[in-house]
């Protein structure tokens, strides 16, 4: 099996493979793209959109199915090229300064203390469903979806980034007797399991209807009764030529936020906790040395790497550390092999929460650096100061459950265990 397969995830990622690949050549030829793996040459492909382009053939590895899936994606600001990319991003910036996350930090670490204090007295809980609720909570106030809402957003980003594992593909865990009137109507219709169990593919509109049907709704309703959310900013918005966001560029914000930035940070949470639960020693030391936190953050998002890849297109022919590449080929940056490159990081296989400088690319780099960078930070650090004040030294209780995707290093279970 190779670092293509979504089964060697379930198995945990194959750094092993990765290091032999790496060091055999900084790009190597895998299945029908180059896999680029150094930190170097990572960083290279993604500041430079005018040769290694997001949008000719999307970020994904697997290629859009039809002509009209592509055009479907390309819709999407992820896989968009200057200048359309930089006039969206442009937009939503204002959301992601940091004074904007700053005003929420405050709320941020209430809503962390108070998801850990709920399980304190039980002794054990499934971390990853605990740490599920913070980003769908962060999320519903940043973009002003009613709380009762948030599980769509659990259950979209299952189906999207899950499409590979069996029960997140057809994750349904959204009560219709709780939610909003407009969730309501976004579940009916909801599309079901066809006869062999199989989803209709969630990287294609018709694959994703309740999620726009949801995001149509919420974006007219934005546009009538604006709040001082960020969905709110965007339909009042009116740019020189007199422009509005359109419903259709509103719906794919939507999408890629409600998935996107949910996924990350939500798989992000319960891998920086295993990275601990892995290493006692380090999570004494964050134990006894809360100045640790920040530097910590970093090196969890640096070893676990939530998002493993993305992909380009070749514009024209170059060379990429003395590799021929020609125009079309798809380049792969392979973000989990580039946060272990030892020509960056001093001893990369050791998880050290003091690490620093720690030049990681969890967060891409380049244009399409990720927008909530900080607020990701902030909820990170928000949820584990709540477990190292409320739990103290927690443990493993029963084998993590690991998603089974070549995209998002995830859990799907994080069983731990703490005196009470």
């Amino acid at each position: 099996m190779g670092i293509t397969d979504p089964d060697t995830y379930v198995r945990g990622v194959p750094h092993d493979e990765l290091a032999r690949l790496r060091q055999e050549s900084p790009v190597v030829r895998v299945d029908d793209f180059w896999a680029v793996l150094r930190h170097a040459d990572v960083r290279r492909v993604l500041r430079d959109p005018g040769l290694f382009s997001s949008q000719l053939g999307g970020t994904q590895i697997r290629d859009p199915g039809t002509v009209a899936d592509l055009a479907y994606v390309r819709r999407m600001m992820l896989n968009m090229d200057p200048p359309e990319h930089g006039r969206l991003r442009g937009l939503l910036t204002r959301a992601f300064t940091p004074r904007a996350v700053a005003k929420l930090t405050s709320q941020i670490e209430a809503r962390a203390r108070e998801l850990v204090a709920r399980v304190a007295g039980r002794g054990s809980c499934d971390f990853a469903a605990v740490a599920a609720d913070l980003p769908l909570l962060t999320l519903a106030a940043v973009f002003g979806v009613p709380e009762q809402d948030r599980r769509l957003m659990y259950d979209w980003s299952n189906r999207v980034i899950g499409y590979q594992d069996a029960d997140y593909a057809v994750s349904s865990t959204v009560d219709a007797a709780s939610v909003s009137d407009l969730a309501r109507a976004a579940l009916a219709v909801r599309p079901s399991p066809g006869p062999d169990g199989s989803m209709p593919d969630p990287r294609t509109r018709a694959g994703m209807p309740d999620l726009y049907a949801y995001a149509n709704a919420l974006g007219e309703y934005k546009r009538g009764h604006p709040g001082d959310d960020v969905m709110s900013t965007l339909m009042r918005h009116v740019d020189g030529d007199g422009g509005r966001v359109s419903l259709a560029e509103f719906e794919n914000l939507f999408w890629l936020f409600s998935v996107a930035g949910n996924e990350t940070l939500r798989n992000g949470l319960p891998g920086g906790m295993l990275a601990l639960l892995s290493h006692p020693e380090q999570y004494r030391r964050l134990l006894a040395d809360r100045s640790l936190l920040p530097s910590a953050v970093e090196e969890m998002l640096r070893w676990w790497t939530p998002v493993m890849n993305f992909r380009r297109t070749a514009v024209s022919d170059t060379r990429l550390s003395d590799v021929d590449i020609r125009a079309g080929d798809k380049v792969v940056v392979w973000f989990s092999s580039a946060n272990r490159d030892p020509a960056v990081f001093d001893d990369p296989a050791t998880f050290d929460v003091g690490r620093t400088p720690n030049d990681h690319l969890t967060f891409g780099h380049g244009p399409h650096f990720c927008l909530g960078a900080q607020l990701a930070r902030v909820q990170l650090r928000a949820m584990f100061t709540a477990v190292l004040d409320l739990l103290g030294e927690v443990s493993l209780d029963g084998e993590p459950v690991r998603l089974r995707s070549n995209f998002q290093n995830g859990l799907k279970s994080l069983p731990i265990r703490w005196a009470r």
